[in-house]
């Protein structure tokens, strides 16, 4: 809780010492109080009537100095963040936020012109060039990514990317350090060091195994074994060839049989 202290009146309506001009001790923020029977009774120390119903301190929001807001916004907290943590309207956070927010996105403007910090020093190609020709070598939208930065307690830089890979939404974070030629980044994390790491053809950041797909197709039918060949016939054994009768020679008849008119041999 806040300590306020009385520093006039408000003369501003023409209705003289209606309200009470209040002040900050350390920020010097004036608040409006209007005085009641409530306050006219805590101030004559009438407890009692100062709290009629309940003796429980009311929960009273707590009132964030504009210096406090810059600080909670440059730190990385958004205007809705840091509104409803205080309790306050999103409007007044926004009023002393506004400065702030372009002072980071100045600066993760200035951190894609830098150089990756690798194992054997400061890349030739600047964060963007890097993180360009990765993604595309990955197979994603290097267009469809947003940046953003937030000065950390130490006073260096922080530098977000964010982009997304089917359903997933992924970051990487990088220390940037502003200098000369662009000023260095160096991975703060795995996903940054993936990005920046020369080897471009590796897999894809989160890459996900392939689902098997099952084969619904039915079996083919076991076919029949084909029919053997028929085993050649030996050869049949050939029966020894029949000697052909030899033809009887006719006779010749002596010279007796043709002078006598007989056959030798033959009976009369």
């Amino acid at each position: 809780m806040r300590e306020l202290k009385v520093v006039g009146l408000d003369f501003n309506e023409g209705l003289a010492g209606t309200r009470i001009i209040c002040e900050t001790a350390d920020s010097g923020e004036k608040f409006i109080l209007r005085p009641d029977d409530r306050l006219r009774a805590a101030l004559n120390g009438d407890r009692a009537a100062a709290n009629p119903t309940t003796h429980v301190d009311a929960e009273v929001p707590t009132v964030l100095s504009p210096k406090e807001i810059q600080s909670r916004i440059r730190a990385g907290a958004s205007v809705e963040q840091v509104a409803s943590s205080a309790g306050v309207d999103v409007g007044r956070v926004e009023r002393f936020a506004h400065p702030v927010l372009l002072e980071r996105s100045r600066a993760a403007e200035l951190a894609t012109a830098s150089h990756p910090v690798l194992a054997d020093g400061p890349a030739v190609l600047t964060l963007l060039e890097t993180v360009t020709t990765a993604l595309v070598a990955r197979g994603l939208d290097p267009d469809a990514t947003t940046w953003d930065a937030w000065r950390n307690e130490d006073g260096r830089w922080t530098v977000q990317l964010a982009w997304k890979a089917g359903r997933s939404d992924n970051v990487a974070h990088f220390r940037f350090t502003p200098g000369a030629h662009g000023g260095t980044a160096s991975a703060f994390d795995d996903a940054a060091a993936e990005l920046i790491d020369p080897a471009f053809d590796r897999p894809p950041l989160r890459s996900v195994a392939p689902v098997p797909t099952l084969d619904l197709s039915l079996p083919e039918p076991p076919q029949p074994p084909a029919p053997a060949a028929p085993a050649p016939e030996p050869p049949k054994a050939q029966s020894p060839a029949k000697p052909k009768p030899r033809k009887r020679r006719p006779e010749v008849p002596g010279w007796e049989d043709v002078l006598l008119g007989v056959r030798s041999g033959t009976q009369p």
